[in-house]
């Protein structure tokens, strides 16, 4: 018999979508700020301000995954309906887990019953992803109190410098920045592949849960 199982809740589900539309967004004005490749019309008005545009998009949006960050940080370590992605970290220390998670994927074993709702793969995949996230924001403040000398940029310049000249100066923080950008690119495909895969191999309606919430498990015989 198969049964509905409750995964993801309102706020998570909504809070991933904000994601990657912000990570959407950001890719295309940062990729831009790096290398324009649009000329806006000329006229004889100082009105064509296309950089400054682009790049007050990718602000605005960079505070946005900002506070996304910050959102899903909590549901990870307070909220109730995300009790099941923290008993992930369990399966993630299990080697038996870890084992039968292998043999699944190279498609000569089952899926193992796991205590979360992450595999052990992907568990860190997106314990990493976070890290990431917390390295393109905190990279994009130092770029941003840089520009914006008074007001956010101002109250952090000091709490943030000491990170810059740790980093080796604001050059390498650029790097840092555009180099977490790449670490996303690679990540989304793979996502997407491998949620795709374990939605039809599984069988369990997993690439649904992240729309409804729901994904669907034989139910376990009782003795």
């Amino acid at each position: 018999m198969i049964e509905k199982k409750y995964e993801f809740s309102g706020i998570l589900r909504f809070n991933h979508w904000v994601r990657v539309v912000t990570m959407l967004v950001l890719v295309v004005t940062g990729f831009y700020i790096a290398n324009p490749f649009l000329t806006p019309y000329v006229n004889n008005e100082p009105t064509n301000f296309m950089n400054a545009l682009w790049r007050a998009w990718h602000i605005i949006f960079g505070f946005i995954l900002i506070a996304s960050t910050m959102v899903k940080s909590y549901l990870f370590i307070f909220d109730r309906h995300s009790r099941n992605e923290r008993m992930s970290f369990f399966d993630f220390i299990n080697p038996k887990v870890w084992i039968q998670q292998i043999k699944y994927y190279m498609l000569i074993g089952v899926h193992p019953e796991a205590r979360g709702i992450y595999n052990p793969l992907q568990f860190i995949a997106y314990f990493m992803i976070f890290i990431t996230l917390f390295v393109i924001s905190i990279t994009g403040l130092i770029l941003h109190m840089h520009v914006y000398h008074e007001g956010f940029g101002g109250m952090i310049f000091d709490i943030l410098r000491p990170l810059e000249v740790w980093m080796g100066g604001l050059a390498v923080v650029r790097e840092v920045h555009h180099i977490t950008m790449w670490v996303f690119l690679l990540f989304i495909p793979i996502h997407i592949y491998m949620a795709v895969f374990n939605s039809v191999y599984g069988k369990s309606g997993a690439m649904d849960a992240i729309f409804s919430g729901y994904t669907w498990h034989k139910k376990k015989k009782k003795d």
